[in-house]
């Protein structure tokens, strides 16, 4: 189990996302268990990549950086938020979360993990092709489980 069921992380997170990271548990032993020669294991990310979307979604609303209107509707894109070249000051959650969380630099570890688990993960580069080994995604679920601990006990 990569999240502790008795974990301050595990208490915070909705059953819709938790369900996303039981998948995504089960997965990643099914592919320990079957070995299979596959080229692209990028199918691994996938659902703790959607987990952490719902969760940035929950972590910005709780810290009142997006409302419930953006949260609920389908308007708001996290890539473009949370992404620090957005330069919309009112709108931008990189900008806005190191005044509720000061002295650490949570907004860009949540982007280096939204880009890198992500962004180049999911989005097709014909100039950049990329496909991810076992080990490169298990390190990329690493960095979401990570991230997301580290911003729950930021948090409080």
């Amino acid at each position: 189990m990569l999240i502790d069921k008795n974990s301050k992380l595990w208490n915070y997170l909705d059953e819709h996302i938790k369900g996303l990271l039981e998948d995504g548990e089960a997965l990643l032993d099914d592919v320990k268990t079957h070995e299979k020669n596959i080229s692209d294991y990028s199918y691994l990310v996938f659902p703790f990549s959607k987990a952490y979307e719902g969760f940035l979604k929950k972590l910005f609303l709780d810290l009142k950086l997006i409302d419930k209107g953006q949260f609920f509707g389908d308007e708001i894109r996290i890539g473009k938020v949370l992404n620090p070249s957005f330069k919309h000051e009112r709108e931008s959650v990189y900008a806005r979360i190191p005044r509720r969380i000061p002295g650490r630099d949570l907004s860009e570890h949540l982007w280096t993990v939204w880009k890198n688990a992500r962004n180049l993960v999911f989005h097709y580069y014909p100039h950049n092709f990329r496909k991810l080994s076992l080990r490169e995604a298990e390190n990329l679920v690493n960095d979401i489980v990570e991230v997301m601990h580290e911003a729950v006990e930021l948090v409080g």
